[in-house]
């Protein structure tokens, strides 16, 4: 079922978006969307709205790797260039910097793709919550 275009600006795409990042239904703002780390709840606890048909698939691992790939490879050369530290303390400082990069950044993200996909009525959304 499609929605007709009249209908689209019930679900604004940022508000849903910064709901989704921080982790809280799109559709209510008040439930918890991620059950753990990244699972995605099968339904809000609050609002019931749906959520078992969603389709994040790996685009949250792909944007979270694209994000911190580009802000630590500059800096990384930026570093070394800069103050020539120990080949050790430089792996260690940017993996320890890289890794808690992409636990920060990877639930967000897939909070937030789940939360466009709902505002924008795809993959089994189309339907109000039930």
């Amino acid at each position: 079922m499609t929605p007709d275009l009249t209908t689209m600006d019930d679900r604004p795409t940022w508000p849903a978006m910064r709901k989704g990042w921080r982790n809280r239904c799109p559709s209510c703002g008040e439930g918890p969307l991620l059950r753990g780390f990244l699972k995605v709840r099968d339904a809000c606890i609050v609002c019931h709205q749906d959520y078992h048909h969603h389709r994040a698939d790996d685009g949250p691992a792909y944007l979270t790797i694209l994000i911190v790939g580009h802000l630590m490879a500059p800096l990384l050369h930026i570093v070394f260039v800069t103050f020539r530290p120990h080949p050790l303390v430089l792996f260690g400082v940017f993996a320890l910097g890289c890794v808690g990069l992409t636990l920060y950044l990877l639930p967000r993200i897939k909070g937030a793709i789940v939360a466009f996909q709902w505002s924008r009525y795809m993959h089994g959304f189309g339907t109000s919550a039930s």
